[in-house]
């Protein structure tokens, strides 16, 4: 990864990241760790990859659906703009690579290690899953119908981009439970991975049409009328998908369903 040879391994150290705090989050009671290992040495670093990933997702949405169509006059005048995503993203790799190189961070993986090699657990680690299985299960969901994002009417609230990290949340939660779900909560899981994206998408556009608003760093040289359209374009049309996923997921029949089988009474 430190060689910076395929985005596809930062992506993939960003998640493996974001699935360690949860599981360390979920299964805490259960677990009796080093000081090392810790939510907020973890999600440091995971700031850190998140910054080089979300750079790399919107210079890769330019280069390859949005700028190939545009006029000559506007590929011309994103050229600064991709200039300083280019420089903002080595500058975000570098901070990157100085904390994955960082004392924290390697005594975190040494921990992590020895801790593997020769794991503690508390009373209720050392009993079996099944046992308490519905009390590991059911603070997963506990207030995520509850979350305001359900009823953002703004494609650009806040509120949303919290929700998907929310969403992401249970959904990595679920997953570390899945040989014992029922099969329609296993289901769930992918209508949550849909909605993720679905989200993803629009945080995304969000951070795009932000950044050409604002393009005095980049030497702005000219409109960008075609570009700004297909931005709104696809934001509508995302956000007309995230409504209609939203009111199938929060409405009272999807999250009753989902509430019987956790429960196991469907």
């Amino acid at each position: 990864m430190l060689a910076d040879a395929d985005p596809e391994d930062l992506h993939q150290l960003r998640v493996s990241l974001r699935r360690l705090r949860t599981a360390l989050g979920q299964f805490a009671p259960a677990l009796v760790l080093p000081a090392p290992i810790s939510d907020g040495r973890i999600a440091r670093v995971a700031r850190r990859t998140g910054l080089t990933r979300d750079l790399d997702v919107i210079g890769e949405r330019l280069r390859t659906s949005l700028l190939p169509p545009l006029p000559d006059s506007e590929k011309k005048a994103m050229r600064p703009v991709l200039q300083r995503l280019a420089r903002d993203r080595r500058l975000a790799f570098g901070e990157l690579v100085e904390a994955l190189n960082g004392s924290g961070y390697l005594r975190l993986l040494s921990s992590l290690q020895r801790w593997q090699r020769r794991p503690v657990f508390t009373a209720l680690g050392q009993t079996a899953l099944q046992e308490r299985l519905l009390e590991w299960k059911l603070p997963i969901v506990s207030g995520l119908f509850l979350h305001p994002g359900w009823s953002a009417d703004d494609p650009a609230s806040e509120d949303l981009h919290a929700l998907r990290k929310r969403i992401k949340g249970v959904r990595y939660a679920l997953e570390n439970l899945e040989p014992f779900l029922d099969p329609e909560v296993v289901g769930w899981i992918g209508q949550l991975k849909r909605a993720q994206d679905e989200l993803g998408t629009l945080h995304d556009l969000q951070v795009l049409q932000e950044r050409l608003a604002d393009r005095r760093g980049s030497g702005r040289t000219g409109p960008i009328p075609s570009l700004k359209a297909e931005l709104r374009r696809q934001q509508e049309e995302h956000w007309r998908g995230w409504r209609e996923r939203a009111a199938e997921m929060a409405g009272a029949p999807g999250r009753l369903r989902l509430h019987r089988h956790l429960l196991g009474l469907a």
